[in-house]
């Protein structure tokens, strides 16, 4: 679990990315919390890469849906 410092970027990043998406499409959402979550765990804190990790979330449909 990140510092609540961390948990705090990754939540402000997530709003901000998803801000057009409707809070009822919880699937696009935790898909991209999850590459959030993954982003900070591979040392990328830099806000701009844990913005392009959830734009790429955003772009980059699961191997699934193609």
């Amino acid at each position: 679990m990140p510092d609540p410092e961390m948990a705090a970027l990754l939540r402000a990043v997530l709003d901000e990315v998803c801000a057009e998406i409707p809070l009822s499409d919880t699937t696009t959402r935790e898909r991209v919390a999850a590459r959030l979550r993954k982003a900070a765990q591979t040392n990328r804190h830099a806000v701009q890469d844990l913005r392009q990790a959830a734009r790429d979330a955003l772009i980059r449909a699961p191997t699934m849906w193609r």
